[in-house]
């Protein structure tokens, strides 16, 4: 653990440096592999060299987005081990081990607010906060399940729960997307009529299940790390499926 985290913080103390005047270079594949698992997101530059396509945009990117490390590796033996055989650049992500490309002969307006885009639309987290730039990248996921956690930004409870829950999320890598909406925000207000929620309800938990359409809630209670964990395996196991759902009349729950 000791050594995990110094890692992550050396590798961001030379992204930090690095970015005022050109982006790290990744030379073999042992560095790209540290680096990935250096953050949540990462971005990786599969470019020949600092003249080619799409550098001085991805460097202007990393700029505007310097909450994402950025990088780049001209190693071509390294790239063929990531299916790249052209000048591409590539979003890192663990909460769905999913690897997102985009290749820049096929970009048909190349610049950096178009890269910062590319990046904010694919940046899924452990713990991903709704809006509309976020939506893309939740629904492409090939993770069709979301833990849902409704609460109103401002309230006592809404730090306390996104950290916990965050926490909690590496433990369903691959099966669940854990999702934050803000209550508060009008534009969220279709997403809890869906589960039959009010802004005065909050905070819940549900789950929806993109391949079924289906969803469900956790009754009232505590949000603990340990029944949202329950919740999360009992739909794992199927247990979920002939409970009545979120949002029926009358008003039921698990």
């Amino acid at each position: 653990m000791l050594v995990t985290l110094c890692m992550t913080l050396l590798v961001s103390s030379v992204i930090a440096t690095e970015k005022e005047s050109g982006l790290p270079r990744l030379d073999d594949m042992k560095a790209v592999k540290a680096f990935i698992d250096s953050a949540e997101v990462v971005v990786i530059g599969f470019l020949e060299n600092e003249e080619s396509l799409g550098y001085k945009e991805l460097l202007a990117a990393s700029q505007k987005v310097d909450f994402v490390p950025v990088a780049i590796c001209t190693v071509k033996e390294v790239w063929a081990d990531f299916s790249i055989s052209l000048g591409t650049i590539s979003l890192f992500r663990k909460v769905d081990n999913y690897q997102e490309n985009l290749v820049l002969a096929e970009v048909k307006k190349l610049n950096a607010d178009g890269l910062v885009n590319f990046i904010s639309t694919n940046e899924v987290r452990y713990i991903t906060e709704y809006n509309q730039v976020t939506a893309v990248g939740l629904f492409n996921s090939e993770v069709k399940t979301h833990l849902v956690l409704f609460a109103n930004r401002g309230s006592k409870e809404y730090n306390k729960l996104k950290e916990r829950l965050g926490a909690l999320a590496p433990e369903f890598t691959g099966k669940f997307l854990f999702v934050l909406i803000n209550g508060g925000v009008k534009s969220n207000f279709k997403s809890l009529n869906y589960f039959g929620l009010k802004s005065t309800d909050l905070p819940r938990v549900g789950i929806y299940d993109g391949d079924s359409d289906m969803k469900w809630l956790l009754p009232e209670g505590e949000i603990s790390t340990e029944r949202v964990r329950d919740f999360c395996q009992s739909f794992l196991k199927g247990e979920l499926k002939n409970v009545k759902q979120a949002g029926e009349e009358p008003k039921t729950e698990l």
